[in-house]
């Protein structure tokens, strides 16, 4: 009888087990996939427009994503488990959100090509880099020590990111897979 290496035998035993991620670990995840956005942008030709549309657009939905998530349930959550000295950090990344809305606003009207439109979605991405680099270094690492469920907020963030993914429209002309 072959022996299962401890690889097959921990794959085998993962694809039965429920994936669950902590409330920080979905939001890294959800950091990891828009900062490939902004690289890919960033490696985008010129005069690639189809190209710069899509990561754009793709860039502003999950970001839009992201932030009714984390405004909804992670910043409230925060700031009922971290401690009076550490809340504004949260009230900052209410902030910086807004911020970001602004700038995804303006992509409405704004088209590749325009001019100020690589201008736009460079000064958006470089503030979404600072908050995400604020987060990760400083306010997920408070929230962890806390004491706060993050197994059961990150089962709610999962829960209403699948709603809210599940109203983007499908057919707006998504050409990402001939990026990859």
């Amino acid at each position: 009888m072959p022996r299962s290496t401890p690889t097959q035998a921990t794959t085998a035993a993962a694809s039965r087990a429920p994936q669950t991620q902590d409330a920080i670990q979905v939001l890294m995840g959800d950091h990891c996939a828009v900062e490939k956005l902004f690289d890919a942008f960033e490696k985008t030709e010129k005069d690639d427009l189809d190209a710069k549309t899509t990561l754009v657009r793709r860039a502003c939905e999950e970001l839009t994503v992201h932030a009714m998530i984390e405004e909804e349930l992670l910043y409230p959550a925060a700031q009922e488990a971290l401690a009076e000295d550490d809340r504004p950090d949260v009230e900052e990344a209410y902030v910086e959100h807004f911020l970001v809305k602004v700038l995804i606003e303006k992509f409405t009207t704004l088209k590749a090509g325009q001019a100020g439109f690589d201008a736009t979605f460079k000064v958006m991405s470089e503030m979404v880099r600072h908050h995400i680099e604020e987060e990760e270094s400083d306010l997920f690492p408070k929230l962890r020590k806390s004491g706060a469920d993050l197994d059961a907020l990150g089962a709610k963030l999962v829960q209403r990111k699948q709603q809210l993914e599940a109203k983007i429209p499908k057919d707006a002309g998504d050409n990402t897979m001939r990026l990859h």
